[in-house]
């Protein structure tokens, strides 16, 4: 089993980061209009979540590319053969 590069390690943080800064953009919006701090905890967290959503189903429609549409394969059918490399 091939271990993980770094950047597939950091790929879930990157998009809660994301989903952070919509939070928190909407959170400072809320605020400088409001200045009710628990609508504004409450719209943050909806954004954060809505963020989340939308930011997983944009990631669902990305194409595998060919190593990993032959990775897939493999977990597939079971057999152990490393993929290979172009």
């Amino acid at each position: 089993m091939t271990k993980p590069s770094k950047r597939e390690m950091l790929k879930p943080l990157e998009l809660l980061g994301i989903a952070a800064a919509f939070g928190i953009f909407a959170g400072l919006i809320t605020l400088m209009s409001t200045r009710d701090f628990l609508l504004t905890i409450v719209l943050a967290g909806i954004a954060f979540i809505a963020g989340l959503v939308f930011l997983a189903l944009f990631a669902l429609t990305i194409k595998p590319n060919k190593i990993e549409q032959e990775e897939i394969q493999r977990d597939d059918e079971g057999n152990p053969k490393p993929p290979t490399m172009l």
